[in-house]
């Protein structure tokens, strides 16, 4: 009995050393089919961007405040003093131009209206004289000196019913007394007058400013260290505390080359558009300005990034099939723009889109 043991043992062996030899290839051929390949009908379906030279943007940050367009706004100032019967707008209100603004009782409108009159009259003598002296002159009755001198007259009466025409024309009145109108359509964005006050014609102080606020300006206020940053033509993103969530866009159109003796600060100006009369004066702004550094570094999207173990990295393509990750230093960020000091060159290609998927299957 003791022999056939010996024989089921030997026999066993074999065959459990196969077994144990087959267990132990499987896995590395499993490892081997499962390994991640790269090709090149899986980079065709990628988004690829080239690395662009761009000169390096800085932002900054500063503050600022809505001002009406002075090529679109009036000060308006008597001409004649009175005392105001009847102020027909409220500040804020919107005019139309040609309209009453307020009415003044005035006695120069009255010297300027029976001037006007004395002066039509005038006009109406001179013509009749000078009429029968040219019928006088042709019969022979009436001399040479004597049309000429009727010539003078009727001249000075026209240069004088002009004048006093004029001073009507811009003084305008109704029965009721001196009307001041809005010279164009905008809105009243400041008010100095109300009813029963007594109007001098030589006081400084505009009764009314009218302004059209289609269009605005943004007045930024620079500090001496912002000075050298800001130029002409610099994009600028401007919000407002009305509207935190609206960004108005423009570009700096003038740059003021002297300092507030106040504040100590550079003024710039953007221009904006204003089609809703959103924005008015004396609004509160922030306005990131996007400054060139004048250095020029390679560009790329932020969002072919990838940010690992406090690095920053991206997938080069190296060519058909062929790529590789490669540790980038980002130099600065703007938006979605990311400027590389160390890592990439101006023409390399990087994959733009799955680019963490690539990055996981590689790294391993």
């Amino acid at each position: 009995m003791y022999r056939p043991y010996k024989v089921v043992v030997f026999s066993i062996l074999p065959a459990l050393i196969l077994s144990i030899s087959a267990c132990s290839h499987h896995p590395d051929e499993a490892a081997k089919d499962a390994r991640f390949e790269v090709t090149d009908t899986l980079l065709r379906s990628l988004v690829i961007d080239t690395v662009k030279a761009e000169n390096a943007v800085s932002e900054i940050t500063l503050t600022g405040s809505i001002a009406p367009d002075e090529s679109k706004m009036v000060k308006i100032f008597p001409m004649v003093s009175g005392i105001a019967q009847s102020v027909h707008v409220q500040l804020g209100d919107v005019v139309k131009k040609g309209q009453v603004l307020t009415t003044l009782r005035s006695a120069e409108i009255a010297g300027f209206s029976r001037d006007l009159i004395s002066a039509q009259a005038d006009l109406r003598n001179a013509k009749r004289q000078l009429e029968t002296t040219q019928d006088l002159y042709k019969s022979g009755l009436s001399s040479e000196k004597d049309l000429e001198q009727a010539k003078s007259d009727y001249q000075k009466a026209t240069a004088e019913n002009n004048r006093a025409g004029s001073i009507m024309s811009i003084n305008k009145s109704n029965g009721k007394g001196y009307e001041i109108q809005s010279p164009l359509t905008g809105y009243v964005i400041e008010k100095n007058v109300t009813e029963d006050m007594q109007v001098r014609a030589d006081n400084n102080q505009n009764l009314f400013t009218i302004a059209d606020l289609s269009s605005v300006f943004v007045l930024i206020n620079m500090y001496e260290s912002d000075i050298a940053s800001v130029k002409l033509g610099d994009a600028v993103q401007i919000t407002t505390l009305a509207y935190p969530d609206k960004v108005f866009t423009g570009k700096i159109d003038k740059l003021f080359d002297v300092l507030d003796p106040d504040n100590k600060v550079m003024r710039a100006r953007v221009m904006i558009s204003n089609p809703d009369n959103m924005l008015k004066p004396g609004m509160f702004t922030n306005v990131k300005i996007q400054a060139k550094s004048g250095m020029n570094l390679p560009a790329i999207k932020t969002d072919a990034i990838v940010f690992d173990n406090n690095k920053n990295y991206v997938v080069v393509v190296d060519g058909p099939a062929k790529v590789h990750i490669q540790l980038v230093e980002i130099a600065k960020r703007v938006e979605d723009v990311a400027y590389i000091s160390k890592g990439l060159k101006p023409g390399q290609r990087v994959v733009a889109s799955r680019q963490v998927y690539l990055y996981e299957s590689l790294k391993e």
